[in-house]
């Protein structure tokens, strides 16, 4: 439960709420995954319920012994959840959970302090979870704490938005992100980081799950299909039977990073020999991050990336042509 190097002023700001005894009802977490989020929330969860606070939990006492043991009763974790079927996973937050959750905060908290609620993933609460939600951050019981963890905040509802306080985490300068990385053991630091556009969690995960061959092989499909050495079709069924969402943002971000190096006038991870409509390779970017936002749907995703993947391969003779 270490705070990230970066995430201090942040952390530094919450300590100073507490010692005000401001402390907000409910905070929102909000920032790209990768930056340490989750971890900063388990600290505060565990520093609010440490019955020897200092500028984080002692680790040792009573509640810090059952923190970590995973068993306080007044430390409420909100995940997704099996489906009925016990085997896969649910995509959302489901109302019933935030019911339950409900019901717990209105009763008195066991050890007589705090009372913390972790909420994770927030944004994938659906609408009816979401409305249940409100009445609780609205009318919330002496010592409750909210913690709402979200990737993609701006998919919350307004209504949430407006009565939690918001963190942003953002990235790192690259100073921090690559000792980070080093302190991890990572190698070929640099390359994992700039794969991961500069988000040192992102890219600790590629450097250790094999995501840097994944990047490497989209850069080649993408170069093959722009010199029409390969068939769009082929690539979007073997990009729809293997990682499609992971592969499709590896896709725009490549494409973001070629438009970058071109404008420098210097060789991209593409290494394409022209580009010059930037407005067409602006447009594309923003497609692809639409086709994966589908792909978390039950769509036709070889279909889907289909589109995608001819549009890409529109744009080579468009800008030969220029």
């Amino acid at each position: 439960m270490s705070i990230a190097e970066w995430n201090r002023p942040l952390w530094n700001n919450v300590l100073e709420r507490r010692r005000r005894g401001a402390m907000p009802h409910a905070l929102l977490l909000a920032g790209p995954a990768g930056l340490g989020k989750r971890a900063f929330g388990a600290a505060l969860a565990a520093l609010l319920l440490c019955e020897n606070p200092g500028d984080s939990a002692c680790g040792s006492c009573r509640s810090c012994l059952l923190v970590a043991a995973g068993s306080h009763p007044d430390r409420i974790e909100l995940n997704l959840e099996l489906r009925d079927d016990g085997k896969t996973l649910r995509t959302e937050i489901v109302v019933e959970q935030i019911r339950v959750l409900s019901q717990r905060l209105s009763m008195t908290a066991q050890f007589g302090g705090h009372q913390v609620a972790l909420i994770d993933p927030a944004d994938l609460m659906n609408t009816a979870a979401a409305n249940a939600l409100l009445k609780t951050l609205e009318e919330p019981g002496a010592g409750t704490v909210m913690i709402l963890v979200s990737d993609q905040f701006a998919r919350l509802p307004a209504t949430i938005r407006s009565r939690c306080q918001r963190l942003d985490f953002g990235l790192p300068n690259a100073a921090e992100a690559m000792a980070w990385l080093k302190r991890q053991g990572v190698d070929g630091a640099a390359q994992a980081l700039e794969a991961a556009a500069g988000n040192p969690g992102l890219a600790l995960e590629l450097a250790r799950g094999g995501g840097l061959a994944l990047r490497t092989e989209v850069a080649s499909d993408l170069a093959n299909l722009w010199a029409r050495k390969a068939v769009p079709a082929e690539i979007a069924n073997r990009w729809a039977k293997s990682e499609a969402e992971r592969r499709c943002w590896f896709a725009a971000q490549l494409a973001q990073a070629e438009a970058a190096a071109q404008a420098r006038a210097a060789r991209g991870p593409l290494a394409l020999t022209a580009i010059s409509d930037f407005n067409k390779l602006a447009q594309w970017f923003r497609e692809a991050g639409r086709v994966r936002e589908q792909l978390r749907t039950p769509v036709r995703s070889e279909l889907l990336l289909l589109e995608l993947l001819l549009a890409w391969r529109a744009l080579a003779p468009a800008a030969r042509r220029a």
